[in-house]
């Protein structure tokens, strides 16, 4: 058998054609993986999750036309035994337990570097889940220790879906416009809101967009 027939194929799907670009060079350099397939939004990865048949896909998690978060579980549900890796430049405190939630078997941020990267990349396609050290610690304790009170970021209340709308929020758009995006009602919108308002304390409309839209702009700073 060939050297290169043996080789791990990854699916990167990442919306900014330099950073697939990157990707794409670094792993083509290993000598046991090769990128075969590349896609700039889920509506292209799942066709080339078809055509290219993966043994792993690296994906950020926000992507335009449809939700990371989504897009995971779609894949998930699909093609369960298909693993996912997330790399993402969003802080692995707010989105990783989230990614991993919705069936991603591991996160690593962009800043990680190469080296961490391949690593990651190993680590999932041999079956096992990859965090950072410092995330997995944060995981374990939380499973062995009740939460002090306020401890976490308040955005770790929001479900995934009031997750997404208060994103949405942050990036200027309507409710309709919210709406039409993530294939929901209005109603069903304006009910998200409402809980998103609850659960992070704010008082009204106004105060709900003014946070978001301030949250939204600390993520792209990061």
């Amino acid at each position: 058998m060939k050297a290169s027939s043996r080789k791990k194929k990854i699916l990167i799907v990442d919306d900014h054609p330099f950073m697939r670009a990157g990707l794409a060079q670094l792993i083509n350099r290993q000598p046991d993986l090769v990128v075969g397939g590349e896609a700039g939004d889920p509506v292209s990865a799942a066709a080339e999750v078809t055509r290219f048949r993966p043994d792993l896909v690296l994906s950020d998690i926000t992507m335009p036309g449809r939700s990371g978060l989504e897009f995971i579980k779609d894949l998930r549900a699909s093609r369960p035994d298909l693993p996912i890796l997330v790399v993402s430049m969003h802080d692995e405190v707010i989105y990783a337990e989230r990614a991993l939630r919705a069936g991603a078997r591991g996160y690593i941020m962009k800043e990680a570097g190469g080296e961490n990267l391949l690593a990651a990349i190993r680590e999932v396609i041999s079956g096992r889940i990859y965090v950072s050290p410092k995330m997995s610690e944060r995981i374990l304790d939380g499973l062995s220790s009740p939460k002090p009170r306020g401890s976490h970021s308040p955005i770790e209340k929001l479900s995934d879906r009031e997750f997404e709308v208060f994103q949405l929020i942050g990036q200027g758009k309507s409710t309709r416009e919210i709406a039409i995006q993530l294939h929901l009602s209005s109603k069903t919108v304006d009910v998200h809101r409402a809980h998103i308002k609850g659960k992070l304390a704010l008082k009204d409309a106004t105060a709900l967009v003014r946070h978001a839209v301030r949250w939204v702009e600390t993520q792209q700073l990061d």
